[in-house]
């Protein structure tokens, strides 16, 4: 065990009530989220963190600890590692209390979460290429230079600012149902179940894990926090690879349960919150509402159900995987490999046999004379049971059909390399065409063409533009080009040749 302080429930819920962090910290919205509470008939409530100046709770626990200092403490300094959230809450609170802050970053951090720390008043030290290199230099310097390390989690005071949370919520909503709470190293999980629990215990407190990330739930398993290795950082806010002692120790006492998200169940979530507010969640802000999202549904909950959202920091880059991903997240889409026959017209007979259902995603390149394997993405108003049947009703016409939903593989990398040079000889032209987002523009695209031309390349990923792009190769061997241009004509869809395009040339002609 480590030297963390423990605390009873009642000392921490005197600390919490006692709380004075409202000179830096911001009682924060809880705001109904109307859309999604319709569709999961429940209120749905979310905790708005993101209102922090620092657009994370993390600000709150920081905060609470560096006043508890004693005035020594803070005239020689404090120290923190980190890459993240925290390192902004202690370079405010430093800057707030007139004391010196150094926050010890990897040196893979990236430059604009560094100059986040220095606007607020951080000296950034850069040291090692992983968080534990830089936590254990941050340890070396505390005791060298006599500064008081600022834990991120695992430490009472910090627990207890993080536990201000549960206070307002208690005072925002008179009949609360359950808190979902994400959890990271546990501070704020720990922090919200102690104080839940010791004032109105019939309020139930989930916390909710990222699959790749689930320390405390591996903790509660082998009954005491263990080391789980390698994590998922997609939700970086919550990469923590072991639980703190103390956190470990309120969550085993005070939760009430704790359910894991995938990756695409977040990416749902981000985008249920930005429907509904505007807001664009990091994906650890969001995981509380995946969690919320899952449990009601599989518990057929009704009443007030709140999310905390921890936090706003997104990297920009983040976005492109959720766009990809939320849909399948929500399960309002699925993806297949199928096999069709390597013949013109077979891509319109698999259109049809799909019947009265949006595809939103196909990739296919011809390699083969008599079959061809294509990369389809199917709209759905009826999840993983609907799946099942579009898969069997192919099946049962003849198709090889393997459903890709759930790969990793797939979804991460296989989508974006289908293709490469044909393997058999083809008199090939390239169009660029621009459909407009109507159900039925590939409709009319198949029954326009017929089977004037074998398509030899087909690629599209419907967006929520007004048009979307689609790559479509055409095997000109076939039929004169007068064809091709009456077919272009009757579509009317805008096109240009690409033939002659470098990447085209270079890896799929």
């Amino acid at each position: 065990m480590s030297n963390v302080t423990t605390l009873t429930g009642q000392e921490y819920l005197h600390k919490i009530l006692l709380s004075r962090i409202y000179d830096v910290a911001k009682v924060t919205p809880l705001q109904k989220l109307e859309k999604l509470s319709d569709r999961l008939n429940c209120k749905v409530l979310l905790k708005r963190e993101d209102y922090q100046k620092i657009k994370s709770f993390k600000i709150r626990g920081a905060y609470y600890k560096m006043k508890s200092l004693s005035k020594e403490q803070r005239e020689r300094g404090v120290i923190a590692a980190s890459a993240g959230n925290h390192a902004q809450g202690v370079a405010l609170s430093a800057s707030t209390l007139g004391c010196k802050a150094i926050i010890v970053m990897p040196e893979t951090t990236p430059d604009l979460k560094v100059d986040a720390v220095k606007r607020l008043g951080g000296n950034v030290v850069l040291y090692g290429e992983s968080f534990n290199q830089a936590y254990d230099y941050a340890i070396e310097l505390s005791k060298k230079e006599g500064l008081t390390l600022i834990p991120p989690y695992d430490d009472a005071d910090v627990i207890a600012g993080q536990g201000t949370i549960a206070q307002e919520l208690i005072g925002q909503c008179d009949d609360i149902d359950t808190i979902f709470v994400p959890i990271g190293g546990g501070g704020l999980a720990a922090g919200v179940a102690v104080y839940v629990k010791n004032l109105v215990p019939e309020v139930r407190v989930v916390g909710v894990e990222a699959e790749g990330s689930a320390c405390m739930l591996a903790a509660l398993n082998a009954r005491k926090p263990v080391d789980i290795g390698y994590v998922s950082h997609f939700a970086d806010g919550v990469a923590v690879s072991r639980a703190g002692d103390e956190t470990f120790r309120l969550c085993s006492m005070y939760l009430d349960e704790i359910i894991t998200c995938s990756n695409d169940e977040i990416c749902a979530a981000m985008k249920d919150i930005f429907d509904d507010t505007r807001a664009i969640a990091e994906p650890s802000g969001a995981l509380s509402l995946a969690g919320l999202k899952k449990y009601v549904r599989e518990k057929g909950l009704t009443g007030n159900q709140i999310a905390i959202m921890s936090g706003a920091n997104v990297k920009f880059r983040t976005l492109r995987m959720v766009a990809e991903r939320c849909d399948v997240g929500e399960m309002t889409e699925g993806i297949l490999s199928i096999e069709i026959p390597e013949t013109k017209g077979a891509f319109l007979n698999l259109f049809r046999d799909l019947g009265d259902r949006h595809m939103t995603e196909f990739s296919y390149r011809i390699s083969h004379n008599s079959r061809a394997r294509v990369f389809a993405s199917v709209e759905l108003s009826n999840g993983k049971k609907e799946l099942d049947t579009i898969a069997s009703s192919l099946r049962t016409k003849g198709y090889l059909v393997t459903d890709l939903t759930d790969d990793i593989i797939a979804k991460e990398h296989v989508r974006y390399m289908v293709g490469g040079h044909p393997t058999v000889p083809i008199d090939e032209k390239l169009f660029l065409f621009e459909f407009p987002n109507t159900k039925n523009a590939l409709g009319r695209f198949l029954e326009t063409l017929g089977d004037l031309y074998s398509i030899t390349l087909f690629h599209f990923r419907i967006s929520d533009l007004e048009f979307c792009s689609v790559l479509c190769g055409f095997d000109i061997s076939e039929g004169s080009g007068d064809g091709l241009d009456s077919f272009i004509r009757k579509l009317n869809y805008p096109v240009t040749e690409v033939s002659s395009n470098t990447p085209y040339q270079q890896f799929l002609s």
